[in-house]
C-alpha cells in the first residue's frame, strides 16, 4: 500500500511540469518586472530592482504553503473533482491576463469554477463541449464540500503571504495629486505559486483509512496530482507606510480564510453552507479590497512635502544609503550641519563635505538619529535616496 502511495506520488509530481499555469506565471512575473522597471525610469531615471525580482519571490515561500497544505489536504482526505481543476486553471489565466492581479485570490477562481459547475449540474447537461465532456459529464453532484474547503485554506495561505512579504521591496511611483503637484506612493504587485498534491476521485489507490477520505467526491479511490495554484496580489499605498497598510490587508485576508474554512467543514454535513461558505469568500473579499482602497484615499498623502525636511520616498538597493540604514518615509532634517527643506537643498549640503556625509533623521518612530558615513569616488548615484520634488507636473530626484 505505501509503496503504491509513494509511486503515485511521484508520477503525480509530472503533471506539475505539464502544467501551462507554471510557465505562464514565469512569463508573466519576468513581464511583471519589465514593465516596472519601465516605469521607474521614467519617473526617476533609474530602476529600484532589477527584472527579476518578482521571478525571485513566485515560489520560495510558496512552496512551503504547498508542503504544509498538502499535507493537511492529504490528511483530511480532501478529494477534488478532476473538472473544477481544469476550471480553476483556465479561470487563473484568463483573470491574470486581464493584468488586475488581486483577481487572483481563490475568491474568486475557485468562487467561478464552484458556481460553474453548480449552474453545469443542473443546465448544462445538455450543452456539448467540445474536449470537456467526458471530464464534466463525471460530476455527479452540484456542491462539492472539498472545494470550498480548499478555497478556505488558500485564503489563509493568501492572507499570509501578503501580511508577510506583500511589502517586502515594494516600487515605489509618482503620481499627480488633485492639486496637480507630484506626490509619492508604492505600488506592490505579486504573484505566488502554491504547488501542491491534490486528490482527484476514481484513481486506482483505496483509502489507506477507514474513515478516510472525510471530504470525499463521490469515490474512495483516488489519483494524487500535483497541481500549481496561481494567486496574486496588486494594492498601491500613498497615505502610510507600505508594511502597515499591506500587513494589515493581509490579516485580514487571513481572518476570512479562517471563517470560510470553519464553515465550508460544517458544508461536508450542510451543503447549504458550502454555498454560504463560497458567497462569504467572494463578497468580502472583494469588500476588503474596496475598503482598503478608499481608507487609503481619506488619508493625507504620506510621501508629500514636510516642513520638517526631505521625506525619503525609496532606497537603492546596495547603496550608501542603505548602508547607512535610511528607510523609506523618514525624513531628513539636516546633510552636514546644514537644515534641508527640499531635495535641492539637500543635493547643495551634499556638496559641502563630497568625501563625507552626516544626516539628523527623524525616524519613522518620530525619534531624532545621525547617521553618518563616509563617500568614495565613483558610488552608486550619491546616496541612492530617492525624493518627490513636489512641484507641479515634476519628476522624481535620485540623490
Amino acid at each position: 500500500m505505501t509503496e503504491e502511495w509513494l509511486f503515485a506520488c511521484l508520477k503525480g509530481l509530472g503533471t506539475f511540469f505539464l502544467h501551462p499555469v507554471f510557465y505562464f506565471s514565469i512569463i508573466l512575473s519576468i513581464f511583471i518586472g519589465y514593465l516596472r522597471i519601465k516605469r521607474e525610469r521614467s519617473d526617476f531615471h533609474i530602476r529600484v530592482h532589477d527584472m527579476l525580482q518578482e521571478l525571485r519571490s513566485l515560489l520560495p515561500l510558496g512552496i512551503v504553503w504547498g508542503l504544509t497544505l498538502s499535507l493537511v489536504t492529504l490528511g483530511a482526505g480532501l478529494v477534488i473533482p478532476f473538472a473544477s481543476l481544469l476550471l480553476i486553471g483556465l479561470l487563473s489565466l484568463i483573470l491574470a491576463v486581464t493584468m488586475q492581479f488581486r483577481l487572483l485570490s481563490p475568491s474568486y477562481s475557485f468562487g467561478l469554477a464552484f458556481f460553474i459547475i453548480f449552474f453545469f449540474f443542473f443546465y448544462g447537461r445538455d450543452v456539448q463541449l467540445p474536449i470537456l465532456q467526458e471530464t464534466f459529464a463525471s460530476l455527479n453532484r452540484p456542491v462539492y464540500p472539498a472545494l470550498a474547503v480548499l478555497l478556505g485554506l488558500l485564503l489563509i495561505a493568501e492572507g499570509s503571504l501578503i501580511s508577510r512579504s506583500g511589502h517586502k521591496k515594494a516600487s515605489p511611483k509618482l503620481l499627480i495629486s488633485k492639486r496637480g503637484f507630484t506626490v509619492g506612493a508604492y505600488a506592490s504587485k505579486r504573484l505566488w505559486l502554491i504547488p501542491m498534491f491534490i486528490l482527484v476521485p476514481d484513481g486506482n489507490l483505496p483509502a489507506p483509512f477507514e474513515w478516510w477520505p472525510v471530504f470525499s467526491a463521490g469515490s474512495v479511490h483516488v489519483s494524487p496530482l500535483f497541481v500549481p495554484f496561481l494567486l496574486g496580489f496588486s494594492h498601491v499605498v500613498k497615505g502610510e507606510l507600505p508594511k502597515r497598510a499591506i500587513a494589515a490587508y493581509g490579516r485580514k485576508v487571513t481572518l476570512l480564510g479562517i471563517v470560510v474554512t470553519a464553515i465550508s467543514i460544517a458544508g461536508n454535513w450542510y451543503p447549504v453552507l458550502t454555498v454560504t461558505a463560497v458567497v462569504l469568500a467572494m463578497l468580502v473579499r472583494e469588500l476588503i479590497a474596496y475598503f482598503s482602497k478608499s481608507n487609503d484615499k481619506k488619508m493625507p498623502l504620506y510621501f508629500s512635502r514636510s516642513n520638517l525636511g526631505v521625506r525619503i520616498l525609496g532606497i537603492i538597493p546596495k547603496s550608501p544609503a542603505e548602508m547607512m540604514g535610511l528607510e523609506m518615509g523618514e525624513i531628513v532634517t539636516k546633510v552636514n550641519g546644514v537644515i534641508v527643506r527640499d531635495d535641492l537643498e539637500f543635493y547643495e549640503a551634499l556638496q559641502v563635505n563630497r568625501a563625507y556625509c552626516k544626516l539628523e533623521v527623524i525616524g519613522n518612530n518620530g525619534q531624532i538619529r545621525f547617521t553618518q558615513r563616509a563617500l568614495f569616488e565613483g558610488e552608486h548615484h550619491e546616496l541612492g535616496i530617492l525624493f518627490v520634488e513636489g512641484t507641479k507636473v515634476s519628476k522624481g530626484r535620485v540623490v
